[in-house]
Order: C-alpha cells, then structure tokens, then sequence
C-alpha cells in the first residue's frame, strides 16, 4: 500500500472532520475519534520521510567520492601502465616518470577539485533537505495542534450537552415520581370527609 504524504494525510484529516455529522449547524459535530487518531497516527508516522531523503543525498555524496577516487586512481594506473608499456629506452626513463609524477599530481589536483565540489553539492543538498523537512514538521505539527485543540473544543462542548441533558431527565424523573407520590385533592377530601363522620 503506497504511503500517502503529510500534505495528503492531512487533507484526509481535514476532509474526516469536514464529513462528520453535524449535531448543531455551524457550531458541533459528531466526528469519529478512531478515524481522526488513525491519520493523526499516520501523518507521524510520515514525518520523517524528509530525515530519510536527506540521508540519502549524504549516501550520494559518499558514493559520488568513491566513484571519483577510483577514476583517479584508474586514470593514474593507466597512466603509468601506459607509461610502462610504450617507454622502454633508459634515457626516456626520467623524463617518462616526471611526466607520470606531473600527470599523476594533475590528476589528483583535479579529484580533489571534484571532491571539493562534490561536497560542496552535497552539504547544500543535505542543507536544504533538512531545512524543508524541519519546515514541513513545523508546519504539520502547527496543524496538527489546532486540530487537536478545536477537537478537544468540541468533545468538552458535547460533554457538557449530554451531562445538561442528564441533569434535565433526572429532575423530570423526580418531578414525576413526587406527582406521582402526592395524594390528589379527591382523596384529599375524602380523608377530610372521613375524619368529620367520625
């Protein structure tokens, strides 16, 4: 199952309590407490994929300072190789192998050169990948908040519905249980009546 982004779970998030039913228009609704902890869980869980691609920027960079080091030493080898091979005479001896020692220090220069840059890429790469998934963070945490403190609005506003709504149904119960419980006035006057023939 293909992983969602955090903007996309987020959307989902806001889209959930968009959908929830509404108790009173405009004011509550009844959402779904599993669903919302679901995608709060999931947009966690989804942070960080940015720490993740900055990490594989910096194993770029080390796999672009291999590949450099082993064509420098390819091309010196080859170098020398070459040198060997064609260059037999005992005069041209000395002059083959500073040439070697040039090109070899050329080569060299030129490696740590690409190396300088490589790195140089790398760091601004690792740099600006940190500073968008910290700002993706921040923001969806921001959110996340909000979310959270309108949620948490709204459970304390239906809480106290349902506990005005018992507090209502006991004092009609015990209105009818004491209505029920009182004499009416029929038999209030036939008691009346009794106690006078006596």
């Amino acid at each position: 199952m293909q992983q969602n982004g955090v903007y996309d779970l987020l959307r989902l998030l806001e889209m959930s309590l968009e959908e929830s039913f509404p108790i009173i228009p405009g004011r509550y609704v009844l959402a779904k407490p599993k669903e919302i902890e679901a995608l709060i869980d999931k947009i966690c869980n989804n942070l960080p994929l940015e720490i993740q691609e900055a990490r594989a920027f910096l194993l770029r960079r080390d796999e672009m300072q291999m590949e450099a080091q082993q064509k420098a030493e390819k091309i010196v080898a080859d170098a020398q190789a070459e040198a060997d091979r064609k260059l037999s005479e005992a005069d041209f001896l000395k002059a083959l192998e500073r040439e070697g020692n040039r090109i070899r220090t050329q080569v060299q220069e030129e490696c740590e050169e690409l190396k300088r840059k490589a790195l140089e890429e790398a760091d601004e790469i690792r740099l600006k990948a940190t500073s968008d998934a910290m700002k993706t963070r921040e923001g969806a945490e921001i959110y996340a908040e909000q979310v959270l403190t309108n949620l948490e609005h709204d459970l304390t506003q239906l809480q106290q519905i349902v506990k005005n709504g018992q507090v209502y149904m006991e004092k009609m119960r015990s209105e009818a249980i004491g209505a029920y419980d009182a004499p009416s006035s029929f038999e209030m006057k036939n008691r009346t009546s009794d106690f006078k023939i006596k």
